[in-house]
Formats: C-alpha cells, sequence, structure tokens
C-alpha cells in the first residue's frame, strides 16, 4: 500500500467512526469557562467573576439559556429541603435524629440553616456579547433571556459576575466537613445547563448527580495564603503557592496567594482548600500525574494515604488497559466533602478510613473518570450506566490490585449481584430507566444504580461472551469518548461487536422489574428437562458431569439473540466437550436437552454469571 493509499484509509476509517460515533444527527454544544474567584475565608463568601464562551451547534437558535445555581439547594424550604422531610429514608448525612435508633425522629438539616449558614449564588449581572440582559433565578436554576438569539454555528459571549455563600457542609459541597476540611467546593460556580437533543436538561438540585456540556476552564482562585488547595485541572504556578514544591517564592496580594488552574475537556470543575492539607504525588506507567490532598491527623492515617497512592497509580495503568487510556495528564484525590463523588480530573473523598475503605472508594472515583467524566454520561437520567459501570471497573480493579486472591472468583462483582437479589425480593425494586431523583427511597436508587447497574454489566458478558464484553468496553472508549453517548449506543456496539441481538436484555433489565429464574425440573438417563420460571428468558450455559467422569457443557442460545455466544476461555471449561442446542424460546417455559449417558450432576449457569434470584435450583 503507497503512502496516498494508506492516508485515504486512515481517512475512511477515521470517517466510518466518525459516522457511527454521531448517528448523523449527533451535536454538542462547546464551553469555555474563565473565572477569577476572590474568597474571604472567614466569612465563609466569595466574590466570582466569569467570561464563557458559549458555541451552539444545534441546528437551531437559542432565544434563552440556563445555568445551574447549585448553591441555592442548600436553603430552608429549598426542594432538596422538602425532599429530605418526604423521603422514608433519607441521606443519614443530611438529616438529625432527636429520636432513638429504633424510633428516629429525622428532621432536614437545611431546614435547621440560619442565614449566614445557607449556601447561595447571587448573580450581581450578566452580559451577553458585552450587553446586559435580563436574568431570573428559580430555585436552582437560572434564566437568561437573549435580546437576540444564538444563531447555528456561532460562539457568543457571557459574562457573569456574582456573590457565593458556602453552606455549611450537608451535601457534597460545603464549609468545615466532619473530618475539618474548611471549603469543599463542588458545584460552586454559574454552570452552564446541557442542551442536547433531548433539549434543556433543568433538574433542580434534590440530590443526585448531574450532566453538562464539555468545555475548557481557565480558574484563578484568591484565597489566605496559609491555604493548599487540591483541584481539577492542572496547577499552572505551583512554585508561587503553598504545598506542591519545596521553598516556594509565595506571591501575596492582601494576605492572599493567587492559585491559576487549567483544564482541558472537562464538563465540571471542583476543588477544596484548608492550611492543614498536605500534597504527595506519583507518576503511572502511562504518563498521569496523580495527586492526594490530605489531613495527616495520624501516623496510621498518613500511613493509609502513602499505600494509597501506589495503588491509584496502578490503578490508572489497570484500567486504561481494559477500559480506554485515561486521557488528561493529572488526576488529583482530595480530601473534603461528605464521602466520595467525581468530578473533572479530581475526586473530593472523606479520608479517616481503613486502608481497604479509602482504596475502595478511591478506585470507585477514578474509575468515574470513565464512566462519568470521559463519556459525560447522563447521570439523571442513565444512573445505573454511570454508577453500576463504575462500580464493576472498580470491583475488577480492587480484586486485581488490592486484594490479590490466590483463586479468583468466577464472578468478580458475585457482591453486588447478592445485593440485587435482595433489591429484587424486597418489594422496593423500580425500573431501572427512572430518572434518579425519582426512587421512592434511597435504598432502590443505590442498589439498582450501583449495583444492578453493575450486574447488566457482567451479566452482558455472560450473554456475549467474556472477551466479547472486553472489547465491547475498548471498542465503546474508541468511538464515543467526549460525547455524551446514551446506554443505546453502548448496547449498538456490543451489539455490533458480538453479533448477537440484544433489544430484549437491555429493555427488560432496565425498564421492568421482572427477574430471571430457571431450575432443573428432572434429569432421567437420556434427557434433563429446564424450567423458566420466570418472565425475563435468557440463554443457558448447562455444564453435565456423566458417571463415566467425562464432562460435556451445553449451550443453548435464546431466539432473540439472533446470534450465538463464543466458547470462553474459563478454566472450568479446560478439556470439556461444547455442544451448541437449537434455541430456546421466550414463549416455551420449559426445554429438554438430550443426553446419551447416565449423568452424575447437571449445574446450570457454571460461572455464576446469570442472575438467577432464586439460584438454590440450578443444579443437582
Amino acid at each position: 500500500m503507497n503512502l496516498k493509499q494508506t492516508i485515504t484509509s486512515l481517512l475512511l476509517t477515521v470517517l466510518a467512526l466518525t459516522s457511527f460515533a454521531q448517528r448523523k444527527t449527533y451535536w454538542q454544544q462547546g464551553v469555555d469557562y474563565t473565572m477569577d474567584i476572590d474568597v474571604n475565608e472567614k466569612t465563609y463568601q466569595y466574590d466570582g467573576k466569569m467570561k464563557l464562551k458559549y458555541s451552539n451547534n444545534s441546528g437551531q437558535e437559542l432565544n434563552k439559556v440556563y445555568f445551574h445555581l447549585y448553591f441555592n439547594a442548600f436553603q430552608p424550604g429549598s426542594m432538596m429541603d422538602e425532599r429530605l422531610k418526604s423521603i422514608v429514608d433519607p441521606d443519614a448525612r443530611m438529616v438529625t435524629n432527636s429520636g432513638t435508633r429504633e424510633k428516629p425522629v429525622l428532621h432536614s438539616r437545611i431546614a435547621a440553616l440560619k442565614p449566614d449558614q445557607i449556601g447561595y449564588q447571587k448573580i450581581k449581572s450578566v452580559k451577553y456579547n458585552g450587553q446586559a440582559v435580563n436574568f431570573k433565578e428559580d430555585g436552582t436554576i437560572l434564566e437568561v433571556s437573549l435580546p437576540t438569539a444564538i444563531k447555528d454555528a456561532r460562539t457568543v459571549e457571557f459574562d457573569l459576575e456574582w456573590q457565593a455563600q458556602v453552606p455549611e457542609q450537608i451535601r457534597r459541597s460545603g464549609r468545615n466537613s466532619r473530618e475539618g476540611i474548611a471549603f469543599s467546593m463542588t458545584q460552586w460556580y454559574p454552570k452552564m445547563a446541557q442542551f442536547d437533543e433531548f433539549g434543556w436538561h433543568l433538574d433542580e438540585y434534590v440530590g443526585r448527580e448531574f450532566i453538562a456540556p464539555f468545555g475548557n476552564f481557565d480558574v484563578t482562585i484568591h484565597i489566605n495564603k496559609d491555604y493548599v488547595i487540591g483541584s481539577s485541572g492542572k496547577l499552572q504556578n505551583p512554585s508561587e503557592v503553598k504545598g506542591y514544591v519545596k521553598n516556594p517564592k509565595i506571591k501575596v496580594n492582601n494576605k492572599k496567594a493567587t492559585w491559576h488552574y487549567k483544564a482541558e475537556n472537562i464538563h465540571d470543575f471542583a476543588w477544596a482548600a484548608d492550611p492543614k492539607l498536605v500534597v504527595d504525588s506519583a507518576k503511572t506507567k502511562g504518563g498521569v500525574t496523580v495527586y492526594t490532598v490530605y489531613l495527616p491527623t495520624d501516623q496510621q492515617v498518613t500511613d493509609n494515604w502513602k499505600t494509597a497512592l501506589g495503588l491509584a497509580v496502578d490503578f490508572f495503568d489497570f484500567t486504561g488497559q481494559h477500559f480506554g487510556a485515561y486521557p488528561w495528564k493529572t488526576y488529583t484525590i482530595v480530601q473534603g466533602g461528605d464521602g466520595g463523588m467525581e468530578y473533572g480530573t479530581a475526586t473530593l473523598i472523606t479520608g479517616g478510613r481503613n486502608l481497604k475503605g479509602l482504596v475502595g472508594v478511591i478506585y470507585h472515583e477514578a474509575a468515574h473518570s470513565w464512566y462519568q467524566h470521559l463519556f459525560g454520561v447522563n447521570e439523571t437520567v442513565d444512573e445505573w450506566m454511570d454508577e453500576g459501570f463504575t462500580s464493576y471497573i472498580e470491583e475488577l480493579a480492587l480484586t486485581e490490585l488490592f486484594v490479590r486472591p490466590t483463586a479468583k472468583a468466577l464472578n468478580p462483582i458475585g457482591s453486588a449481584y447478592m445485593a440485587y437479589y435482595k433489591l429484587a425480593k424486597s418489594g422496593k425494586e423500580e425500573p431501572m430507566s427512572l430518572l434518579a431523583d425519582y426512587y421512592n427511597t434511597n435504598y432502590a436508587y443505590s442498589n439498582e444504580a450501583y449495583n444492578k447497574g453493575a450486574v447488566l454489566a457482567e451479566q452482558l458478558g455472560y450473554i456475549i461472551g467474556k472477551e466479547n464484553l472486553q472489547k465491547t468496553f475498548l471498542k465503546f472508549y474508541d468511538i464515543w469518548k467526549f460525547k455524551h453517548p446514551t446506554p443505546n449506543d453502548f448496547k449498538r456496539v456490543a451489539e455490533e461487536v458480538s453479533g448477537i441481538n440484544l433489544k430484549w436484555y437491555f429493555n427488560l433489565f432496565i425498564n421492568t422489574t421482572r427477574t430471571i429464574d430457571y431450575s432443573i425440573n428432572a434429569v432421567s438417563d437420556n434427557s434433563i428437562e429446564l424450567v423458566n420460571k420466570s418472565n425475563l428468558a435468557m440463554p443457558i450455559d448447562l455444564l453435565v458431569e456423566y458417571q463415566d467422569g467425562s464432562k460435556e457443557l451445553f449451550y443453548i442460545p435464546l431466539r432473540e439473540m439472533r446470534g450465538e455466544k463464543p466458547a470462553e476461555k474459563y478454566d472450568i471449561y479446560q478439556g470439556v466437550k461444547r455442544t451448541v442446542l437449537p434455541d430456546w424460546f421466550w414463549t416455551k417455559p420449559t426445554y429438554t436437552v438430550p443426553v446419551s449417558k447416565k449423568v452424575k450432576s447437571v449445574k446450570i449457569d457454571p460461572t455464576e454469571r446469570l442472575a438467577d434470584i432464586n439460584p438454590e435450583d440450578n443444579k443437582r
């Protein structure tokens, strides 16, 4: 192939991937933030200025735009406050209990906030291409009316000035966390709302998570010179601030140091600050600098953080190999917040944990760099894809890098399966496609988003094959990074990789609460009868051991698949004959497997990846 042919071939490949990724109608808006923040650490207030370049690629004119003002949720009477009063199992971090453990009397912490403790973002002015414009605050949404429409394929500028007060630490953001961090600055600035093929995403901040357009951030923070910051992005002036180099030459203006950060192609920016924070760092094999910024409260805590840093470095190399390379130059793990929450190239986590707990939360939030921040999954709509796939990555990495068992389990996320079974039998399960804020209970949300979502991923490998699942994750990365994909886009990649139709699986497992339940009904010298006792049909792996000691793996495809899973390379299948039988279909509850020898034992799903809620009757 000559040079011209090579270039042509590469161009055709790029065009093919682009057309697949963009679904012909795909587009996304663009944002570039430049912010200057002046912090008063004594009052927990700050003054903010922002210049925002906004690119309209929607194919239509926009007469309004919207911003999120998340701090406004931390005020008595807000939707978040009222939700805490009405949900049956409110987040324990957000309430107080005046009763007993057995008979709790719960009260919203937001309802008790005084004026100097609430959060707010008060917009002082908005300019559109230099012209002052009208705006309206409505809860946590800012609506901006435009004198002239933003035309398609145009970039405009917005200038905002605002004053903010950092709320008491109640959820994610806030001052004076329970671990003593002065500032946990998440969801802290007026953030442009997402506008895409589904319209404007104008979710009130009730408690769940987020979606936003990808863009670039240039952030300058002026804060007391004694403070240390851990943040999204790359610090531009480490020698002029405390914590990052030995003997820095801190430039002070009015007792304040200036911190300057830049980040590209992220969709949120977070930081935390406290005078007592210390900084450590290490570099991955792939060249990513991982920072830890934490409180060294005692030697055990310090030792845990130092060990966790090395394990975090290993995590980025491991995940990059299996799910696609981490595309940014830095990642910062900051002690702050109220548990663990992911942001662009950074996370805020609580740090006073034992080593396994610390590593686990780091792995989970760092895994969100893929399933949230690299893909921009809509956490308000497809929470299971965000949290479930992240939990899946976390468990794989934790087993491989931390637990390091001598004998690895066939199903690496067995605990997620157990939690899902408990949910399915609880009577509290709701369809996994429910909008994240609208679950009746936090119990259902957390188990469906985190556990059932992870089960969907591992069980997909059972359906299409373990190797095809690995190929699906990597191809999805190649096609969809930085493009806000949907679950259907992931399904389509899995179908392309495997040649198997997956409409039935994604529809029933996500949009319904149907469950899987198979059993072995009868075994004789010439046949085995299987029964589908449920209303969710699946393909079946059936391992038979004969009296003479030989084994045979029967594979029964599901007709709706219109294809077959290839043979898988599990140790338990080594030297085992594999027989592919005619397909089973969901309208027929029984299936007979013919055998030619006396049977010693039979087991449905020997690799334990089928989410059968009653696995006890899956073997004889």
